[in-house]
C-alpha cells in the first residue's frame, strides 16, 4: 500500500472481527465498521456488549480470534508498530503517577516513544495549555481535581501526535460541568484534525459531540450511521420550555403530546415529529403560560438505544 492509499483510507476499518475467550464466551461475533478520517465517532452499547473488547483489539491490548483491523490503511496484524504509532488511547482508569508533576508526566511519556527532550517539552506545554492545565504544570498530580486528572490523561495521549484518539468512558463519574469542560477540549482536538472514537454511558454526551455512531449489543453491531440520520428515524422529539413566572398547578392537556413540569420554571414536552408546534404554543398561551425560550432535549439517542437493545444505558 502506498502512502497516498493510506491517506485516503478510513481512519479505522474493522472487518468481520471475532473474539472468543478461553471460557467460550463470544465477545465479538463478526463486527464490521468504518470510521472516516476526521470523524467524531461514538461507540455505544450496554455493559458486556463488546465495546471494551473491540477497543482492546484495536489498541493491541486484546488478541483477536478472527477478522482484520486497519488503521489509516495499515494492517494491524502485519504492521502492528506502524499502526500503533497512529493511535492515542485514553483509558477509563487514572493510570499516571500521582506523585509526579503533570509536565513531567507528559515529557516522560513522550520519551518512551523516542521523542527528543526539547520537542517533548514544547509539546507538553502546548498540550497542557489546550487542556487548560498549564497553570497546574508544576503541581503534584495527586492534588488535581478529578476533572483535571482526566484532562491530563487526554493531554498525555496527545503527546505522540496520534491521528486517531480513542477514549474509553472519559467522563465516567464526573459531574456535568466537568464533562462540558472536557467536551470543549475534545472538540478542539477534533477540529484540529484528529479522528476521535468515544465510548460513553452518557448518551447526551454522544449526541452533543459525535457525528456518527455504532451501537453494539451482544457482540454484534445493531445499528450504525450518521447521528442525525439515525435520530431522524424516531417518531418523537422533545423540547424544554423556560417560562416566565411559575408554572400553574395544572398543566393544559395537549392531544398526542406529553407535557410535564421539569421544575417550577421549566416545561418538558414530548410530541410526534409530525405534530405542529404551534398547537403547543396556542395551548400554553390559553393557559396563561408565557414561554421565554425553548431548546431541544438531548434524549433522542436514549430512545434509539432502548429501541435497539431493549435496555436503558443506565440499567445496562
Amino acid at each position: 500500500m502506498t502512502p497516498s492509499d493510506e491517506t485516503a483510507a478510513p481512519a479505522l476499518r474493522v472487518r468481520d472481527l471475532r473474539k472468543t475467550y478461553e471460557n467460550g464466551v463470544q465477545a465479538l461475533k463478526g463486527v464490521s465498521l468504518d470510521v472516516a478520517p476526521g470523524d467524531f465517532f461514538a461507540l455505544l452499547g450496554p455493559n458486556g456488549a463488546g465495546k471494551s473488547t473491540l477497543i482492546g483489539i484495536v489498541s493491541s491490548l486484546v488478541n483477536l480470534t478472527a477478522g482484520a483491523v486497519q488503521v489509516f490503511g495499515i494492517d494491524l496484524a502485519a504492521r502492528r508498530g506502524d499502526a500503533m504509532r497512529l493511535i492515542g488511547l485514553v483509558p477509563q482508569e487514572i493510570n499516571f503517577n500521582l506523585f509526579e508533576q503533570p509536565f513531567d508526566i507528559l515529557v516522560n511519556y513522550a520519551g518512551f516513544y523516542g521523542i527528543p527532550r526539547a520537542q517533548a517539552e514544547a509539546r507538553a506545554e502546548a498540550e497542557l495549555r489546550r487542556a487548560h492545565l498549564w497553570d497546574k504544570a508544576r503541581m503534584m498530580s495527586r492534588t488535581l481535581s478529578g476533572g483535571m486528572k482526566r484532562r491530563l490523561m487526554i493531554a498525555r495521549a496527545m503527546m505522540t501526535g496520534p491521528r486517531l484518539l480513542i477514549l474509553d468512558e472519559p467522563t465516567a463519574g464526573v459531574d456535568i460541568e466537568i464533562r462540558r469542560d472536557m467536551w470543549r477540549v475534545l472538540r478542539e482536538i477534533n477540529a484540529a484534525g484528529t479522528t476521535i472514537i468515544l465510548t460513553t454511558h452518557y448518551l447526551e454526551e454522544a449526541e452533543n459531540l459525535c457525528r456518527n455512531l455504532a451501537i453494539i449489543d451482544h457482540g454484534t453491531i445493531v445499528e450504525q450511521g450518521p447521528m442525525r440520520a439515525l435520530l431522524a428515524k424516531l417518531d418523537v422529539e422533545g423540547f424544554l420550555f423556560d417560562i416566565d413566572g411559575t408554572l400553574p398547578a395544572r398543566l393544559p392537556a395537549i392531544e398526542g403530546a406529553t407535557l410535564a413540569a421539569a421544575d417550577s420554571h421549566t416545561l418538558d414536552l414530548d410530541m410526534p415529529r409530525a405534530m405542529d408546534l404551534n398547537r403547543v404554543f396556542a395551548a400554553l398561551e390559553a393557559a396563561g403560560i408565557r414561554v421565554r425560550s425553548m431548546r431541544t432535549k438531548s434524549n433522542r439517542l436514549e430512545e434509539l438505544f432502548v429501541r435497539l437493545t431493549g435496555r436503558t444505558q443506565e440499567a445496562a
